[in-house]
């Protein structure tokens, strides 16, 4: 049961980082990591509210996001666990002709874990980029449809009204 117990909590730190991420909330995406976490994401390597505050700016200049996880495969070894996440993730990022252009990037995070106080969170995460694709975006659904709920951020977001 422990085990079991464990994986539902390492997996919801997880969902935590990721939806912090996409409804720019930094509260939320902290919570996924322990205090002394080192965070190495290959654009800046440094502790957890370095790298939350990095990652929150970077993602602000951008228009919206969507991470999503797939497949893990996660080893609990007593109070630690290591675990591999892939993920995608889509940015939309403003063009320099005033456009927008669609950047995916997958890859894996390779995370140790460690239960604290009963709290299961990363206490080392390194973001292994698999893959890139930056293609020419559109916003031309939106705009045909201005009445489809749309993703917000900051408070915005239809699943946090």
């Amino acid at each position: 049961m422990r085990d079991l117990a464990a994986r539902r909590d390492i997996a919801d730190a997880a969902a935590r980082y990721m939806r912090g991420l996409d409804r720019l909330d930094l509260e939320l995406q902290r919570s996924a990591f322990h205090d002394d976490a080192v965070i190495d994401c290959g654009l800046m390597k440094g502790g957890a509210d370095d790298f939350v505050a990095f990652a929150q700016g970077f993602l602000a200049d951008m228009n919206a996001t969507h991470h999503l996880l797939g497949q893990s495969r996660i080893e609990v070894t007593g109070q630690t666990a290591r675990a591999e996440w892939y993920f995608q993730a889509w940015h939309s990022v403003p063009s320099a002709d005033g456009g927008v252009r669609d950047l995916f990037i997958s890859g894996r995070y390779l995370d140790a874990y460690a239960c604290r106080n009963g709290d299961w969170r990363i206490v080392s995460r390194v973001l292994v980029t698999d893959w890139v694709k930056d293609d020419p975006g559109t916003l031309d659904f939106f705009a045909a449809n201005p009445a489809a709920p749309r993703g917000g951020r900051k408070g915005a977001d239809p699943s946090q009204t």
